[in-house]
């Protein structure tokens, strides 16, 4: 394609410009993403999409891709949770309303096990200030505090970037002066992928009703080296942050979907069958939490949203 066509391309199909791109590590990145039109309104945890068309350039070191003829002209969307940096430069609560911008926490996917050649990700970590992108205008999404009440104890449980919608629920639990604990659990590979380590030993310093659990699963060190369903099960999370009540207790499990272990559910029966190994809603309904089931309308005190 010529320059002409893909600056045509690019003015057509693109509504808002990268405004800040702090890279945590070079396959872990923050993206700050300002849209041509206002930011509809939204709750924390929810999601909008992001694109770009298959003729921007991708970054090295990724799986080789092919493309079909005509669909270089075609663009690749994702969906993706909306982050926040919970504290300004300045160390205080960020301040959402008025701000033109939205954090997206994303991870490189260099290449897929099943053969899929990443198409998206290979190409934001081509981006730059300045650049252009597509952003849906379309907020959606199950996944929020709408079942929280003031006073309960909030526990967030997340794998990798699934830590991004837990960022933009603390934000708002911390700014409404939430008095019940908030927990917040990430785990990942190294400790170079806690890309908000620093904000959340901040928000430690500033917010007594607030804990940060960070873990590691390939390597020991400041973090331990555990996964996060084993934390619940062996009762160290609770040695960590007190008793989890279920009658006061809400959980959120946002990543891997073998760490959040949804059961299959037997429609004609109604027998429950987990995956194995446990995920974390096992472990948990075996200490009578319920988890929520769309499928029956079935609210309960544990809420996930799978990544991937």
């Amino acid at each position: 394609m010529t320059a002409a066509e893909i600056a045509d391309l690019r003015a057509r199909r693109y509504n808002a410009t990268v405004v800040g791109v702090r890279r945590i590590n070079p396959d872990l990145m923050a993206l700050r993403v300002r849209p041509d039109f206002p930011i509809h309104a939204h709750h924390p945890g929810q999601y909008c999409t992001l694109g770009l068309g298959y003729w921007e350039p991708r970054v090295i070191g990724c799986q080789v891709e092919s493309l079909a003829p005509g669909e270089e002209q075609k663009v690749v969307r994702r969906a993706y949770s909306i982050s926040c940096p919970i504290l300004s430069d300045a160390g205080a609560l960020h301040v959402v309303d008025g701000c033109p911008w939205l954090e997206f926490y994303i991870v490189l996917v260099r290449e897929n096990p099943d053969g899929r050649v990443p198409a998206l990700t290979p190409r934001l970590f081509a981006l730059n200030e300045g650049d252009r992108l597509q952003m849906g205008e379309r907020i959606t999404g199950h996944y929020t505090l709408e079942p929280v009440k003031p006073g309960d104890t909030v526990l967030f449980l997340g794998t990798g970037t699934g830590e991004a919608p837990h960022n933009y629920m603390t934000w708002d639990l911390l700014r409404r002066g939430h008095t019940g604990r908030i927990v917040n659990a990430c785990c990942v590979r190294y400790a170079r992928d806690l890309g908000y380590h620093d904000t959340h030993n901040e928000l430690m310093s500033q917010f007594p009703n607030y804990t940060y659990l960070p873990l590691t699963t390939r390597e020991p060190g400041l973090t331990r080296k555990v996964y996060v369903q084993e934390v619940i099960a062996s009762g160290e999370l609770e040695e960590r942050v007190g008793a989890l009540h279920p009658e006061t207790t809400h959980v959120f499990l946002c990543g891997n979907p073998k760490m959040i272990g949804v059961p299959h559910r037997d429609k004609e029966t109604g027998s429950v069958t987990y995956p194995q190994p446990p995920g974390a809603i096992e472990v948990l309904e075996r200490r009578g939490f319920v988890a929520d089931v769309s499928a029956q309308k079935i609210k309960g005190n544990v809420h996930f949203e799978e990544y991937w």
